[in-house]
């Protein structure tokens, strides 16, 4: 329930924050992918500012995530090493207590005494 509070404390001014900032920046912003000619370009695309803003944030946290991904790659690989070990060691340890659990094979009743000859 605290957690659901501290949420809701936290996200609902940076909804408004984002609403607010959406709506005072609808001003149409040509992007223009074309170096040469800037009164022709040969691509451009008009779109409002906080769109283009929008954008540039989604695909900037996309590439710190895919960075630091890539980045962990070698504590992943190290976890899929040390749990190969932990399986194949918990392997080996059922098969001994496999082996340990069986019945000892029935004892052999030591040989009955002779009784000595009668005089």
């Amino acid at each position: 329930m605290l957690r659901k509070i501290v949420s809701a404390t936290i996200l609902l001014p940076l909804v408004v924050i984002i609403v607010a900032f959406a709506v005072t920046n609808r001003q149409p912003l040509t992007i223009s992918f074309d170096p040469f000619s800037q009164t022709e370009p040969a691509f451009a695309v008009t779109l409002p500012v906080f769109v283009v803003l929008f954008a540039a944030l989604i695909v900037g946290v996309m590439i710190g995530g895919f960075t630091a991904w890539v980045r962990q790659g070698r504590w992943r690989r190290a976890a899929r090493r040390l749990d190969a070990d932990i399986r194949a060691v918990r392997e080996e340890l059922h098969a001994l207590r496999r082996h340990h659990a069986q019945p000892p094979p029935p004892a052999v009743d030591p040989p009955a005494a002779i009784p000595p000859p009668a005089a």
